[in-house]
């Protein structure tokens, strides 16, 4: 595992400022928080540090490699980095079980240990009951699980959550 660092990262969008100019870095095992008001750039920048969207200015750097930078940007599943979605991101036409093993399918693991990954991961984020249905079909908690699970099924190096724990029951 590698420590992620941001140098002097900006994003604009034509005149606003989402975020401008931060720099930081996080070592290997270190647990960071990004605390502010709404709007304030905290979501944009997890959004910047997962490659879903490209940095205006600066660079993002993971075990002293450049993922991120004006001229070029590692994919999202080019890192090896999940992240949590406030508003879960679960693909309404996927079951559970679907929504939950579809980065190890698109890792190409073979059938076997995605059986066995999604078997376990269900049972820890106790979904097994629930791994035919569709997130439609579920509650916001149970669907925070979900996405918590498919989060966590392909261990990450690297796992940002925006809220990630907003709608979890307190069970």
């Amino acid at each position: 595992m590698a420590s992620v660092e941001l140098k002097g990262l900006s994003k604009h969008y034509g005149a606003a400022v989402a975020v401008d100019d931060v720099s930081l870095r996080v070592e290997h095992g270190q647990l960071v928080c990004l605390l502010g008001p709404s709007g304030c750039g905290k979501t944009t920048t997890l959004r910047l540090i997962a490659g879903f969207i490209e940095p205006s200015s600066g660079e993002i750097e993971v075990g002293g490699k450049v993922l991120s930078s004006p001229l070029r940007t590692v994919p999202p599943e080019g890192r090896k980095m999940s992240m949590i979605f406030q508003s879960y991101a679960l693909w309404p036409h996927m079951t559970v079980a679907e929504n939950v093993a579809y980065g190890l399918k698109i890792r190409k693991l073979d059938r076997a240990t995605i059986d066995a990954k999604l078997k376990a991961i269900l049972s820890t984020a106790r979904l097994e009951a629930l791994a035919e249905r569709y997130p439609g079909e579920l509650s916001g908690g149970q669907q925070q699980r979900v996405s918590l699970a498919r989060a966590l099924v392909v261990e990450p190096e690297t796992l940002l959550l925006d809220e990630p724990l907003s709608n979890l029951d307190a069970n």
